[in-house]
């Protein structure tokens, strides 16, 4: 059990995980009691400090009775965390973990309305009267996009539209095609078209009565911070057309590079294109369209550019999840025809298609960040990287960067393919090593290189090589 309590202080508080002192005051304790079971689970320490030091309870036999006793009496319904002391040392600390359970779970004093807690981030939030209506839907497995769009009419989707889409993948539709799909649904005896139907078909103005953020909006920032705009763009069509008008603007607002190779030059994109498609297609298909005020965002920064959409990841979804191909599909109707319309994959696939696209043409990988109630994706810029590192060297270094001569060698070695650490560093030049794993850091730090691989048997590889630069 130690090695449990050890693994756990090694990790910051967040989504999954909180520290406390002592239970002095209760209430706190089950307010994340309810926000871990509400959202995605996850595990409270007892009797450690928010410096992640153990200070230990004085009578944890004592503390476990009575939080056992509190967790009973005043959250409903009823939750049943798995509760243990665990001793380091001479202190001892209590465990509670807890799944994410059909609920919604709330504390009984407080009530429905103003007592049911989520996880965002590190923090325990009220669930507004949409998220709350979103978690009870994850609970009966219903999806905000496949509910009728009540008040909105057979016609008022642009069937038009509709064929064209599905005709430029050599497929075709009809009425008993769009409710399979749930773009239309049966409402009594007719057919209404779903939220995601009008969301991805809707006539205008009608869908922008419905749905008035249904929409992506793009920037284009003159520096690192959004300041002074060179280019926007609303798009005015559904989030299906900016899947095609979004790329164009990215396009016009980013800069190539070309590499060098023998004597051909080949034209580098800024961002790694593959990789912005699946990240704009994944803000599209997991956007929470029932939130107001909010829009997706693509947001082009000298040195990185944004894509965000409304909607803190699913219940019951973590990074880690996303990250290990766990796929929860918060809009099942728009999800299913982007896949008809051949813009998605199988589900799941987009993080690790975003990442393998990175890796097969040496860009970074992007960041994931999951905000108050929003996701957000960033690509760094390759062209802001080169440009920051240009310097009067000489042009055999592989790549333009201030670098010594330890670091000079180090690169020649990995662009033609040698497999080499900071120990060959240090017998090459007799240095020593902790010298040569500063010269890997600078490296690293600068994204001219990246390890791939466990931490036994990684290796080293080049992330840009042989680049200039490219105005026109």
């Amino acid at each position: 059990m130690t090695n449990i309590l050890d693994e756990l202080l090694q990790q910051p508080e967040g989504k999954l995980l909180e520290y406390k002192r002592d239970l002095s005051s209760i209430k706190p304790v089950l307010k994340t009691l309810v926000a871990f079971a509400n959202t995605s689970g996850g595990t409270i320490v007892i009797g450690v400090n928010d410096h992640r030091v153990v200070s230990g309870l004085l009578n944890p036999e004592m503390d476990e009775e009575r939080l056992s006793n509190a967790i009973s009496d005043d959250i409903s319904p009823t939750l049943i965390p798995d509760i243990e002391i665990v001793r380091k040392d001479a202190n001892a600390v209590i465990i509670v973990k807890v799944a994410r359970f059909p609920g919604p779970f709330f504390l009984k004093s407080m009530g429905t309305e103003k007592g049911v807690f989520v996880r965002l981030g590190s923090t325990n939030r009220v669930a507004d009267a949409k998220m709350l209506a979103e978690l009870k839907r994850s609970m009966d497995h219903l999806a905000f996009d496949q509910l009728p769009c009540i008040g909105a009419e057979y016609n008022d989707l642009d069937f038009k539209s509709i064929t064209n889409a599905f005709e430029k993948v050599g497929r075709q539709t009809n009425d008993s095609k769009l409710e399979s799909l749930g773009v239309l649904i049966r409402y009594g005896k007719i057919l209404i078209p779903s939220n995601g139907g009008m969301i991805l078909f809707g006539k205008m103005p009608i869908r922008d009565r419905f749905f008035p953020d249904a929409r992506v909006r793009c920037a284009r920032f003159s520096g690192n911070s959004k300041v002074d705009f060179i280019d926007r763009l609303d798009i005015e069509g559904t989030v299906l057309d900016a899947l095609t008008d979004v790329p164009k603007f990215i396009r016009r607002n980013t800069q190539m590079a070309a590499k060098i190779e023998g004597m051909q030059r080949n034209n580098i994109p800024e961002y790694p294109v593959i990789a912005l498609r699946e990240a704009l297609t994944n803000a599209v298909a997991h956007t929470d369209y029932a939130l107001r005020g909010m829009d997706i965002m693509v947001a082009i920064f000298t040195d990185r550019l944004d894509i965000q959409n409304p909607g803190m990841l699913p219940f019951g979804m973590t990074l880690e999840d996303l990250r290990s191909g766990v796929s929860r599909i918060r809009n099942p109707v728009i999800a299913r025809v982007l896949r008809e319309l051949d813009y998605m994959e199988k589900w799941g696939s987009g993080y690790k298609r975003i990442i393998d696209d990175c890796d097969a043409k040496g860009y970074p990988h992007p960041e994931w960040q999951e905000l108050s109630a929003a996701m957000r994706i960033t690509f760094q810029s390759t062209t802001y990287s080169i440009k920051r590192s240009i310097q009067d060297v000489p042009v055999n270094v592989p790549v333009n960067v201030p670098v010594n001569e330890r670091q000079k060698w180090f690169l020649e070695q990995l662009s033609v393919g040698a497999s080499i650490k900071a120990g060959d560093i240090a017998e090459k030049f007799n240095v020593s090593l902790k010298t040569a794993k500063r010269d890997i850091a600078f490296l690293r730090s600068n994204d001219f290189i990246r390890f791939a691989g466990s931490p036994k048997k990684g290796i080293y590889k080049l992330v840009l090589s042989n680049f200039s630069i490219d105005n026109d």
